[in-house]
């Protein structure tokens, strides 16, 4: 399906929006708890330094957002595109549940969930646009891996 190009530029700027608007509303609820809370946290040796999350974010959003407009230009990803928004709706409420909330088991739960969305929004998309496919597949790592971080905060604390 050709879309135009006015329509093809906005797409592509709503999925930036939806995506980076995710991105800071996770960051409200995020900052706050930086300054005292998290630091308290005993965590695995494994726990990447805190400078890496930013950068590593937003990259993987620009991905996200690239991936869900190529899968909803074809016209064809209803599904595919219903399972982004329900993954993004998840990364919205991990942050406010774990950082907000101080929920770390609710939150284990909450992730788990977002990466089977994930998984889920990668088959179908992988349907309509293999490209909207690869572009979620290290966002799928980036989230396991935030998983078993998780799972590591939780037990450990």
């Amino acid at each position: 399906m050709t879309v135009s190009r006015r329509r093809d530029v906005l797409g592509l700027a709503a999925f930036v929006v939806m995506c980076f608007g995710v991105s800071l509303l996770g960051g409200r609820a995020t900052l706050p708890a930086l300054a005292h809370w998290y630091p308290a946290l005993a965590k695995p040796a494994w726990t990447p330094p805190g400078w890496v999350f930013g950068p590593v974010w937003t990259l993987l959003y620009a991905m996200m957002a690239v991936a869900g407009w190529l899968a909803w230009r074809e016209g064809r990803a209803r599904l595919g595109t219903l399972l982004f928004l329900l993954q993004l709706a998840l990364n919205a409420a991990w942050p406010w549940i774990f950082f907000g909330e101080r929920r770390i088991g609710w939150a284990l739960v909450c992730i788990v969930a977002l990466c089977t969305l994930i998984l889920g929004t990668l088959a179908a998309f992988w349907r309509v646009s293999r490209g909207a496919a690869i572009l979620l597949v290290p966002y799928l790592g980036w989230v396991g891996f935030a998983a078993a971080l998780n799972a590591a905060i939780w037990r450990l604390n």
